[in-house]
């Protein structure tokens, strides 16, 4: 099969991307970021990624809790999801804006957000200017699951979770919830 190609402006193109909110903060100030820049990078010591802006307003909160929690929200908290990625903490308290709820985690300052089935609790390990956005590496440190959405054996179901992903080539968000094969 010989597939005719176009030929795409460098970009990110990666497609598709994590859909998550960060939670960042501690006693002083909280704040929830959409962020689509995420990555697993290290499975020994456990450690995953987030690319921020500077100019953002998590930014700061970020370097100075050094700390943040990865939440995985499924796609009931779509709207909020969007919210948290369109609006700036500076003009409002996103926890009291969407509704969500704060919840102490276990390890670190941040809170996490009870309503996502999916919270990871990172430490800084190392923030790399690497050009418009600054890759926060964080030690995962705890990593909780809502109970609801995993499957007899106790693995985390996918299509119980919900999970939806981003779409940087356009723009858009897109349900993940069909299982295609085991590895």
């Amino acid at each position: 099969m010989n597939l005719l190609k176009r030929e795409l402006k460098p970009g990110t193109v990666l497609v598709p991307c994590p859909a998550v909110i960060v939670s960042v903060g501690d006693e002083t100030e909280t704040n929830l970021i959409t962020l689509s820049w995420v990555a697993n990078l290290c499975s020994k010591p456990p450690r995953m990624g987030i690319g921020v802006v500077p100019k953002r307003h998590s930014y700061d909160i970020l370097k100075r809790v050094g700390d943040f929690v990865i939440n995985v929200p499924s796609q009931d908290l779509i709207e909020e999801t969007v919210l948290c990625g369109t609006k700036s903490g500076r003009d409002l308290d996103k926890f009291d804006a969407t509704g969500l709820t704060a919840k102490p985690s276990t390890l670190i300052s941040s809170p996490m957000i009870d309503e996502c089935p999916l919270n990871i609790e990172c430490r800084t390990w190392k923030v790399i200017e690497v050009g418009t956005h600054h890759l926060f590496i964080g030690d995962v440190v705890a990593a909780h699951i809502d109970e609801s959405v995993l499957d007899e054996q106790g693995e985390p179901d996918l299509a119980k979770m919900s999970l939806f992903t981003y779409n940087p080539l356009v723009g858009q968000y897109w349900a993940v919830n069909e299982f295609l094969r085991d590895w």
